[in-house]
């Protein structure tokens, strides 16, 4: 059986899938329609112009769905175990959910603002998304040493806390250069002033975005010894 059917596997299978899906249909369409330099736009210069703006939206928004449920599932199987075996302070695990819970808001909020039509809510929601996601990263890349070996190989802990620490690497020179740009705008000159602060702050973007991506990935493997039950009860007389 293939090992993301396993389980709930499937969750973060299909939010790697349909992230990796959104983020390059997206810039696709926007290249093909000539709406952005193929070279390095920015994640959100690929969702501003119709057609990719309506395909960006709802599949971001949806990936914002998939994140939450899958963080939420983490959060639940971290709870289980460290019910079974203490090996940190349930608090760590929480805080660790309501951080990622908010970037996945934090991504909500960019899918439905774009950043033309309202550049100060939607870097709002990029900055809490991207945040808020490699905060949850190194959180629950120390969650997955403390479980070791028990419930984490030591080679998973080592890929999670490596792509944890480019994250880290990556946003912060990210934040800063984006924030030395004096203006908003979808094509760019090498000759202009602010070229290499876009160029810097893009590389980064996209290496963060796909460094959640990648990391996501890591939680296949966990899911799979995981179910979901529904039940229903109906109390009082019909």
């Amino acid at each position: 059986m293939l090992c993301f059917l396993r389980g709930m596997a499937f969750v973060p299978f299909l939010l790697v899938t349909w992230s990796s899906a959104a983020f390059i249909i997206s810039y696709v369409v926007a290249v093909l329609s000539g709406h952005v330099n193929p070279f390095l736009p920015y994640i959100s210069d690929t969702g501003t112009t119709p057609p990719e703006s309506g395909i960006f939206g709802f599949m971001i928004n949806f990936s914002a769905f998939l994140g939450a449920a899958t963080m939420y599932t983490r959060y639940k199987i971290v709870e289980k175990q460290n019910q079974t075996c203490y090996f940190s302070t349930p608090v760590f695990n929480l805080v660790s959910l309501v951080l990622g819970l908010v970037g996945c808001i934090g991504m909500g909020i960019v899918a439905n603002f774009q950043e033309l039509a309202v550049p100060v809510v939607h870097d709002g929601g990029a900055l809490l998304a991207f945040v808020c996601g490699v905060v949850y990263t190194v959180l629950q890349s120390v969650i997955s040493y403390k479980s070791c070996p028990q419930w984490n190989s030591l080679s998973t802990c080592h890929i999670r806390m490596a792509i944890s620490a480019v994250s880290c690497a990556a946003v912060v020179p990210m934040i800063a250069c984006a924030s030395l740009i004096s203006i908003t705008k979808l094509e760019w000159n090498p000759r202009e002033k602010d070229y290499i602060y876009h160029v810097v702050s893009a590389i980064c973007e996209w290496t963060v975005a796909f460094g959640f991506i990648f990391y996501f990935l890591t939680f296949i493997q966990d899911f799979q010894s995981v179910t979901l039950r529904i039940s229903t009860e109906i109390n009082g007389d019909i």
